[in-house]
């Protein structure tokens, strides 16, 4: 189920990032068996977009995004590869019943964005690092269109920040991190906060709460989510399976609680109450700061012994 979550979110938010650079489809079908494409992306122009840093440099030209939430093996890159050929011939068949030629540099190219990648699949695939590219990113042999992209190998730069938000655990974390603080000084990514916020609420309701992964990235899209919930009661469309607006701060601390310390026992729901009547800013301020505080000093707080 995360992963699926996770299928879903990188559609989102490649799609934000990338439609002020051209025309971005989602979950494109192609005509034969291959399954979707996750990101069909055209670019409205030939220039560089220097604020999405690496990801901007590949979309300069027509490309499929194919985003992985674990490693992919070497059927699944094949299946991808596929895809690509699949729409190479499509458009061949159209342009030549337009009776036009189409150029080799036309023909899209595909990235495959993974978490990580083997020695074994890189050498299997003839994947090798290109001169002016970053570490991280490996092209298959020139006439295939292809690269591979492992994620966690990719500097810890502002350039590669865009492309590290799909990676997994602390690669994955860090950039969130980021991101949510790039959006306090610019408002121009609010929109990625409501992605992250929804991404958030679906991992809470679908992923297993003994899923320490999932626990670990619940806690890092948290303060997008808080973010975002205070502007959502502000336009009046709070959830309604709350009923209340203190009910649903309640549970929202609860979730919190339960999510950073693995379970809400009879020690952690007794600190629940005193936690709510504090003032809403110490509230939240504690909140974001929680990954970063002990059970113990927690509960030191608020005098539980």
């Amino acid at each position: 189920m995360t992963r699926q979550v996770h299928d879903q979110l990188a559609k989102e938010y490649l799609e934000e990032l990338l439609k002020p650079l051209g025309t971005v489809e989602t979950s494109k079908d192609v005509k034969s068996e291959v399954q979707e494409i996750d990101v069909w992306f055209v670019p409205t122009t030939t220039s560089t977009n220097s604020e999405l840093g690496l990801l901007g440099k590949m979309a300069v030209t027509s490309c499929l995004f194919e985003p992985y939430r674990n490693a992919p093996n070497e059927i699944e890159i094949r299946s991808c590869l596929l895809k690509l050929y699949s729409v190479q011939s499509e458009l061949l068949r159209q342009a030549k019943r337009e009776k036009r030629s189409i150029s080799e540099e036309e023909l899209p190219f595909l990235w495959i964005l993974t978490p990580t990648c083997s020695e074994r699949i890189l050498e299997g695939f003839g994947a090798k690092i290109k001169e002016g590219w970053e570490k991280g990113v490996y092209f298959l042999p020139k006439y295939q269109k292809a690269a591979i992209v492992a994620i966690n190998q990719l500097s810890m730069t502002e350039d590669t920040l865009w492309l590290r938000v799909m990676g997994k655990g602390r690669t994955q974390n860090e950039a969130i991190s980021e991101v949510v603080e790039l959006s306090k000084e610019n408002d121009k990514w609010d929109r990625l906060m409501e992605i992250f916020a929804s991404w958030r609420k679906n991992l809470e309701l679908n992923s297993d709460v003994n899923d320490e992964e999932a626990r670990e990235l619940i806690m890092s899209l948290s303060p997008a989510y808080l973010k975002q919930r205070e502007e959502w009661k502000q336009e009046g469309i709070e959830e309604g399976r709350q009923e209340g607006q203190k009910d649903g701060q309640r549970l929202m601390v609860e979730s919190l609680l339960a999510v950073r310390f693995g379970n809400l026992d009879e020690e952690l729901s007794a600190i629940v109450s005193p936690l709510m009547e504090l003032s809403l800013t110490e509230r939240t301020q504690l909140l974001l700061n929680l990954s970063n505080l002990s059970r113990e000093e927690l509960l030191a707080r608020f005098k539980v012994d």
